[in-house]
């Protein structure tokens, strides 16, 4: 059974961020909440995806931050990893995920960041399932070096739901 936590404001505003695009919120099933973690299915898309805001943080920010773990059934995608920062991210340097006592090199641009191939996909996602905590560092646009940082209680159990969720969308 999903834990109900206090993180529920936090998660409601998480998907209004993450749901204010093109297809209406009403399209999205809610397949559980874990912790601070939500697990959700688009049938339109389709795909399936974990999601979970980043920790309060008192530093400016540019974007809402989250990290999202999602599946594309009909493209063959599984379990990719995605991270909204907090801020508009400085071209050309390094963006570091720490996952527990792991670290792992991320590619991208604006306020978005990727595991690099389909290996570290899959290594990200089970290093997530034993460590408590995972943080984004990086350097923004300016120079300064910032960070987000996600608990992982409830993360396994959100993926996992996500991934039972899709397989119905094949």
């Amino acid at each position: 059974m999903p834990h109900r936590s206090t993180a529920l404001p936090r998660l409601i505003v998480t998907l209004l961020v993450v749901t204010a695009g093109a297809t209406p919120l009403a399209a999205r099933d809610s397949l559980g909440l874990y912790a601070s973690w939500g697990a959700f299915r688009d049938p339109v898309s389709p795909r399936c995806y974990a999601i979970a805001m980043a920790e309060p943080s008192a530093m400016r920010r540019d974007y809402q931050p989250y990290a999202a773990i999602g599946t594309w059934p009909r493209r063959g995608v599984r379990n990719q990893v995605h991270f909204r920062v907090s801020r508009r991210l400085a071209p050309g340097r390094p963006i570091v995920l720490t996952v527990g006592d792991r670290r792992f090199q991320l590619i991208g641009g604006g306020g978005d960041a990727w595991a690099v191939n389909n290996g570290d996909n899959a290594a990200i996602v089970a290093a997530m399932r034993s460590a408590s905590t995972m943080r984004v560092s990086a350097r923004d646009a300016q120079g300064r070096s910032f960070g987000n940082s996600w608990a992982l209680a409830g993360a396994a159990s959100a993926m996992d739901a996500a991934s039972i969720g899709c397989a119905r969308l094949d």
